[in-house]
């Protein structure tokens, strides 16, 4: 900054600034009230200092035997980056710390800075002008300290007749690094309607110019005239400002957006005008967080979230200059908003277009992805530990929920909730002796701004950019989730969590996490379990034994898991443990990889009429007209929950309805195009009918179904509905009823014991927090595209095969020209299941090990740990027909 930047600065003498409290804004901390032009050169001269102490540190004062050490020039000073030393000034500024004079060997910036510190000096004598004076310095806009879109371009109208853009330039560094200045600009006088909109852009633009003039007068003189005012009041905490909030909605501010994006458009061409943008950005952001942290500044002026917006209008902020300093900053003073806050500009951000909202991920997502790129994060040196990252994700949530309100939202279709409370484990007590008392017993737990803003992440059907946008791939790779996990469930604030911003993480790492999640309350109930048998005498067991006939899987696994459920569902969070009747195989996961793969068979085949099949979506849904029990549906339930708690994936082929149904989400008719496609098009056709729909199709509001035997059941949608006819104008209730019918009135007996079951394994795991309902398929299912190649790229070798051994390269051969039926059943006999897990086939650790020299012994598994046991064959054709022969006919354990 040069000598007449400084100069306009209008900075005090040194020793205006020493207050104990330390920082910029400290007036507010004073009770009594200071003059406004005494508070103004006060913060002048603290953001004076604060320029010095940065310049010190990272130029030094030139005198090489200086003894000062947080000199720069001094001779055991370490360097740091801009970054550390613009955090490092404000901490020097706040204690006083001492300040070198330059030496005389320093030239430029230092220098400059007292030169600029003696034109202060008799700047601030000649302070106290009449309003002759003003009107005689208006060419120098010294007299500037906001700017509204007219002023804007009356000053760059000037600039360019004298082709020196300096006086601009001045003046944006005075308003954009001012927070006062800075909400105050390009104001709204109130919310205007389209029409005053047109009517207002319609008059002259001299005359209104004028006008605008004469207010800004007549507002000034009505502070300068307030016994009252002080740095606050300028800040809008006076009266006239209360009401300028009070007219506002919840997602409306009082500036003028539209302006904003214009003065930008215009400005922002000019490089040296956009290097003043980024210079003032790097000074506002300090005071901002000083602001927010101590001074509670939201709360007494609405209006300050002005700033925010008007910064977030900058299309440069991605930007590498803004990358370094500025953008970190700013995000900083940005993640100490208020709830409230937060959620206002999550309202008003809502209303955006889909690219400007882009443009706000993108800005986030760059500098989340500098950071991490040239930093060498690990577990000594976490992520969770950077401010910049940490900052940037808290403002990219804000922008998460703002996509979310604006997108296609449905709040209103929500499941009931149980009527009947989970039972609580008998061991409740116990735990609470031994301090393991549950921590979500309320249920999992909601984020704060998601309850502020009263929505879910779940009732977006179609958010205005795509969900997968705000996922940061390289974060991902660097997250080490054990350790975040455990910032998880401590909840400190001095520690950062990234699954608190489920939406910045991918579905395998989401996944990992819920791993963790299952595996300590796994270790925490087989350590209950042992404390307890110790208290009571009694030996229990510490995991959930199920032993089962194969031939009787479903009475022997379905009556046990009922017992337990009726006696102590708190058993169901123990680590499974399977054993097959008459079988050797000793279950470290495999065996229940097997068991879950029988069961769903089983409970899935239409014979026994629990779920019905669609042969054309090849997809199940719920038996209406089933005649088992509720009891059943729970256990159903029970799998399915047993399985995500245990990690395994299960082949069920549910519509994606169902699973926004577990997230309490009711099916609605845009649901029906997933689960029942040809209803769906049908009733599409009815909403689209041009004609007379009465006189045309004779429909009427009661429907018929036909039960398992063929038989045609009637319901009325309303009630006596085979006498209301559909028409024209109630065809869209007929259409919400009808699918209100099919997807949940219908079947509702039998999803709600489902769901129960459901719950009773995940009631207190962060699922819901965490996923999606398309990824709480993708848990349970898998993924269905099956990449052996980059299988292959991931798969590990033992027992002295490697990448390059002639059997390794021949089963790779083999294995890639199989079909996708025989690839299924290689997966089902190496992995125990047939499909990839979340994130694919690459993230699936396979080890082929050696099992001895050529012999016409088969191919063998252990399914616990996805280990291939491959002898050396002779040749190509005998691998090829030993493998084929052991993943037809592989069936049971057995202990080698």
């Amino acid at each position: 900054m040069n000598p007449d930047e400084k100069e306009d600065c209008e900075c005090a003498p040194p020793q205006a600034e020493t207050s104990p409290a330390g920082g910029p804004y400290r007036e507010y901390e004073e009770p009594e009230i200071e003059n406004p032009e005494a508070s103004r050169m006060k913060r002048a001269a603290a953001k004076h200092l604060i320029e010095r102490y940065y310049h010190q540190l990272t130029e030094g004062c030139g005198n090489e035997s200086c003894s000062n050490s947080w000199c720069a020039s001094s001779v055991g000073f370490s360097r740091m980056d801009n970054n550390a030393a613009a955090v490092k000034a404000l901490e020097l500024y706040k204690v006083n710390a001492k300040l070198c004079d330059p030496h005389p060997s320093k030239k430029g910036t230092a220098s400059a800075y007292l030169e600029s510190s003696a034109h202060s000096n008799s700047a601030c004598s000649n302070r106290k002008m009449n309003h002759k004076d003003v009107h005689s310095v208006r060419d120098n806009f010294k007299d500037v300290n906001y700017l509204t879109e007219e002023k804007v371009y009356e000053i760059l109208d000037i600039c360019g007749e004298k082709e020196d853009y300096s006086p601009l330039i001045r003046v944006i560094g005075r308003v954009f690094s001012s927070a006062e200045g800075l909400v105050q600009s390009f104001r709204r006088s109130k919310p205007h309607t389209k029409e005053e909109l047109k009517s207002l852009q319609g008059k002259d633009e001299d005359k209104d110019e004028d006008e605008k003039e004469a207010a800004a007068c007549s507002a000034t003189a009505m502070e300068e005239d307030s016994p009252a005012s002080s740095s606050s009041s300028r800040l809008g905490e006076g009266s006239s400002g209360e009401n300028d909030v009070q007219k506002l909605a919840p997602d409306e501010v009082s500036v003028d957006i539209e302006a904003v994006r214009r003065v930008y458009e215009r400005l922002l061409s000019n490089e040296k005008i956009e290097a003043a943008f980024l210079n003032a950005l790097v000074y506002l952001s300090p005071n901002v967080e000083c602001d927010l942290t101590y001074h509670n500044v939201y709360s007494r002026d609405p209006n300050y979230l002005n700033l925010f917006v008007i910064v977030m209008e900058n299309s440069n902020l991605h930007s590498p200059e803004y990358l370094e300093i500025a953008l970190p900053q700013f995000c900083k003073a940005m993640s100490k908003l208020p709830l409230a806050a937060q959620a206002k500009l999550a309202r008003l951000w809502s209303h955006y277009s889909a690219e400007q909202i882009r443009r706000m991920v993108e800005t986030f997502q760059q500098l989340i992805t500098y950071k991490v790129i040239s930093n060498e994060f690990n577990s000594r040196n976490l992520v969770n530990d950077d401010d910049a990252v940490v900052a940037s994700t808290k403002c990219l949530k804000i922008v998460y929920y703002a996509n979310v309100l604006g997108g296609d939202l449905d709040v209103e279709h929500n499941e009931e909730e149980d009527e009947e409370p989970i039972p609580e484990s008998s061991e409740l007590t116990l735990q609470e002796l031994l301090g393991e008392e549950r921590r979500n017993k309320k249920g999992p737990r909601v984020d704060p701004l998601e309850t502020e803003l009263g929505i879910r992440t779940n009732d977006c059907r179609r958010p205005l950019i795509p969900f997968e946008e705000f996922v940061n791939e390289p974060l991902n790779e660097v997250l080490e989730m054990d350790k975040d996990y455990t910032f998880f469930k401590v909840e400190t604030e001095n520690k950062f969590s990234f699954m608190t911003c489920p939406f910045i993480l991918n579905a395998v790492t989401k996944n990992l996490g819920l791993y963790y999640d299952n595996r300590i309350r796994m270790y925490s109930e087989r350590r209950i379990t042992v404390l307890y048998s110790l208290v009571q005498g009694q030996q229990l067991n510490p995991y959930l034994r199920l032993k089962v006939r194969r031939d009787h899987i479903i009475d022997d696994a379905l009556v046990r898991l009922e017992m337990i459920a009726m006696e102590n569902p708190a058993d169901l969070k123990k680590q499974l443990y399977v054993e097959f009747e008459g079988e050797q195989g000793v279950d470290e996961g495999g065996v229940s990889k097997e068991f879950f793969q029988l069961v769903v068979e089983e409970i899935f085949n239409p014979d026994i009429g629990m779920f019905t099949y669609d042969e054309r979506t090849k997809l199940f849904w719920f038996n209406a007209s089933s005649f088992e029990n509720e009891g059943q549906y729970t256990l159903i339930g029970i799998v399915l929950g047993l399985a995500i708690y245990n990690n395994c994936i299960l082949d069920v082929h549910f519509p994606m309805v169902v699973y926004r149904k577990l997230m309490g989400k009711k099916g609605t008719f845009r649901d029906l195009a997933d689960a029942n496609p040809v209803l769906h098009q049908s009733l599409k056709e009815l909403l689209e009918y041009e004609g007379s729909v009465e006189e045309d199709m004779m429909i009427t509001f009661q429907i018929s179904q036909t039960d398992l035997f063929g038989n045609p059941l009637m319901y009325d949608l309303r009630e006596n509905g085979d006498k209301i006819p559909v028409t024209n104008e109630n065809r869209k209730e007929f259409v919400a009823q009808y699918a209100e019918y099919m997807l949940n009135k219908s079947v509702e007996k039998q999803f709600k014991a489902f769901r129960r079951g459901f719950h009773m394994v995940t009631n207190e795991s962060p699922l819901k927090y965490l996923f999606r309902p398309e990824e709480i398929e993708l848990l349970i299912c898998g993924s269905r595209n099956l990449d052996f190649l980059a299988l292959e790229e991931t798969t590990e070798y033992d027992g002295g095969y490697n990448r390059d051994s002639r059997i390794i390269k021949e089963f790779w051969e083999t294995l890639h020209s199989f079909g996708e039926e025989q690839k299924r059943l290689f997966l089902q006999f190496t992995t125990g299941t047939d499909r990839a897990p979340v994130g694919g086939l690459g993230k699936l650790k396979m080890i082929i090990a050696k099992n001895g020299p050529d012999t016409d012994r088969l191919p063998t598994s252990h399914t616990c740990f996805n280990v291939l046991l491959l002898p050396e064959y002779s040749s190509k054709e005998k691998l090829r027909e030993r493998l084929l022969k052991a993943i037809t006919y592989a069936k049971g354990f057995g202990m080698l």
